[in-house]
């Protein structure tokens, strides 16, 4: 049977990675890929990568097509434009990215390690008011909180 892990590692066999430090080189050049943070609402509100594109997990598919009251003009149209897809810690967004690759678009990748990694290199975060948010305090955020309830049986 397969799990959530598994999933993400049969989707990172097709899906290539970006790290950090490698994408905010990219950021500095003039061919910018589109930035898709793929994270919830409020995921997005408290932090994320200055210019880029939220559409929720849960719209991606039509937003990613026209036609729709979830379409995203940005989104639908680079099917053929680079597209890094960025999540909190990588795994969703290796999946959304496996997605958008079966919907044609050609140059998905996903941003290894995500917010998380992305904090952990320094790289900027804003807030939903284009506000700068402190590294400690997305390091806090962003930090992993399992409860012991959430570990399931066998743990």
């Amino acid at each position: 049977m397969k799990n959530y892990q598994s999933l993400v590692d049969e989707a990172l066999t097709r899906v290539p990675e970006v790290m950090p430090w490698d994408l905010r080189e990219r950021l500095q050049g003039p061919d910018r890929p589109v930035l898709l943070d793929i994270r919830e609402p409020e995921e997005y509100a408290a932090m994320h990568i200055p210019d880029s594109l939220h559409v929720p997990r849960g719209i991606l598919e039509a937003a990613a097509e026209w036609g729709f009251d979830e379409t995203e003009p940005r989104l639908a149209g680079a099917r053929d434009e680079e597209v890094v897809v960025i999540c909190r810690s990588g795994r969703r967004s290796a999946l959304a990215a496996r997605t958008l690759q079966e919907l044609g678009f050609t140059r998905v990748q996903s941003l290894k390690l995500g917010v998380r990694g992305w904090n952990d290199d320094d790289g900027p975060l804003e807030d939903a008011r284009g506000e700068p948010v402190d590294p400690d305090e997305a390091d806090e955020y962003l930090r992993v909180k399992v409860r012991p309830d959430q570990m399931g049986p066998d743990s």
